[in-house]
């Protein structure tokens, strides 16, 4: 049942380099890592040392992640409590449009997901009389392309009859799931008991796994037993590599739908969740997104939606560098495709999941965009995660364009009012019903109206 030791070695390797982008100074560790005996031990102890692994002293940045310190280095004036006056009904139908938008969003970059840029795509599509993108990925796009992502036979123009299963549609539905049953109130003890009962592992990637398999490895030490909440806040800190990717980011939006107008709430909220697999980036991403989503339901002003979420986040963090120096990249550019220019640039490195150049390709988005329809078209003809930040720029946009933004007989009609998930006893298909689900949110929330369904894997005293 232990991992081998080769694998336990190389994820090692993995987190070394994590931590010297994090600022550590991570001299003479990878020396150390290659003197070790080779026994799960050695390793194990190394792998907890790493945590009182010092910053180098010429580091800029400050990037804690508890909460209380998260808050401290946030912007002192960033809005506490509801923004401005919040109508339910309205909010529920921005809610449901927001979610039916991420889906769109999602489909329309799910073939494209193999970390293409704006450059590549343009020179290919052209070709085909495809570019710019307006409509959902043909066949002939992706054979000029010369590459596609695996579920192109079910997600691409022709192909399409259903929302097909995708892991940003399952985030966003867990987060809809710890909503309906604990409210704000949940803890990552019930998100791993919602992840064991829903999330199978093979849907999963990087942090994700690695929780999910401690999950179960717990699960099956403690079955009925309380595990220590405690036991559980650590776990992203041991042996977890690739802690600022993406994968935090795309379970933020439940958080944004479900409190219109209180970023705070949301940002939190979002934490908590993000926090339970992710790190520094990971984390601030996760809460800006879901600051931005709550933002967007409320207020007049693109840019201030931008500005609201950025106050959320820790103001000596990389991720607030960037995204600020994004923000003023797009408000100085003259169209999206100059920004873009400027924000790959600046920030390509930062490729497939790496956050950076996504989340400016997201602002530049947002800010640009005529509708939700042209707005998906423009984030994922900016490439990297194109599923991922197709959902998450479609959540926003329709939090911001309400019903009159998304044109359903182009974007949501193809899917036949069908939408297969890759989660366990989740068993509704009907996508109409599932975006009422979602626009209740807000509702449940303002009013307190979770109720925790009953579960094996829950404790009967939890039960309310």
């Amino acid at each position: 049942m232990l991992l081998s030791l080769p694998f336990l070695k190389d994820q090692l390797s993995v987190i070394l380099r994590n931590k010297f982008a994090q600022g550590h100074d991570t001299s003479g560790y990878l020396h150390r890592l290659e003197s070790l005996p080779t026994s799960y031990d050695a390793y194990f102890t190394f792998a907890q040392s790493l945590s009182e692994m010092p910053l180098r002293l010429d580091w800029p940045y400050y990037e804690p992640d508890t909460i209380e310190e998260i808050w401290k280095e946030c912007d002192p004036a960033r809005p506490l409590g509801i923004q401005r006056a919040v109508n339910i009904e309205e909010s529920s139908r921005r809610v449901e449009t927001a979610f039916l938008s991420s889906v769109c969003g999602s489909m329309l970059g799910k073939p494209l997901e193999v970390n293409p840029n704006l450059y590549e795509m343009r020179e290919a599509f052209t070709k085909v009389g495809e570019w710019p993108i307006r409509d959902y990925i043909s066949d002939e796009m992706l054979r000029s392309l010369g590459k596609r992502h695996w579920s192109w036979f079910e997600t691409t123009r022709d192909r399409i009859h259903c929302v097909a299963p995708d892991d940003d549609i399952n985030y966003t539905l867990m987060g809809m799931l710890a909503l309906e049953q604990f409210g704000t109130a949940f803890t990552q003890l019930d998100l791993r008991n919602l992840w064991l009962h829903h999330l199978p592992i093979s849907t999963t990637w990087g942090p994700e796994r690695v929780m999910l398999l401690r999950s179960g490895l717990s699960y099956l030490e403690h079955d009925k037993s309380p595990i220590p909440l405690e036991e559980i806040q650590r776990w992203a800190d041991v042996l977890t590599p690739d802690s600022e990717l993406c994968g935090a980011a795309i379970r933020a939006d439940a958080y944004g739908y479900a409190c219109p107008g209180n970023p705070a709430l949301a940002a939190e909220l979002a934490w908590r969740d993000a926090s339970f697999t992710h790190r520094r980036t990971g984390v601030y991403a996760t809460m800006f997104l879901a600051a931005a989503i709550a933002a967007a339901q409320v207020l007049d002003d693109r840019l201030a939606v931008i500005d609201t979420a950025l106050q959320f986040i820790p103001q000596r963090s990389r991720f607030y560098e960037s995204a600020s120096t994004c923000r003023d990249i797009v408000i100085q550019s003259g169209d999206w495709l100059e920004a873009y220019d400027a924000i790959h640039t600046r920030y390509g490195e930062f490729q497939h999941c790496g956050i950076h150049q996504e989340i400016g390709t997201l602002i530049n988005t947002f800010l640009f965009a005529e509708n939700v329809g042209d707005g998906i078209c423009k984030q994922v003809a900016q490439g990297n995660d194109t599923d991922s930040f197709g959902a998450s720029v479609g959540s926003l946009l329709g939090a911001w364009f309400g019903p009159e933004g998304l044109d359903r007989d182009q974007w949501i009609a193809p899917f036949q009012n069908t939408i297969h998930t890759g989660l366990a006893y989740f068993y509704e298909q009907s996508l109409s019903k599932l975006a009422a689900r979602f626009g209740r949110l807000p509702q449940i929330v303002s009013e307190r109206r979770h109720k925790i369904l009953p579960s094996e894997l829950y404790n009967q005293e939890n039960i309310v």
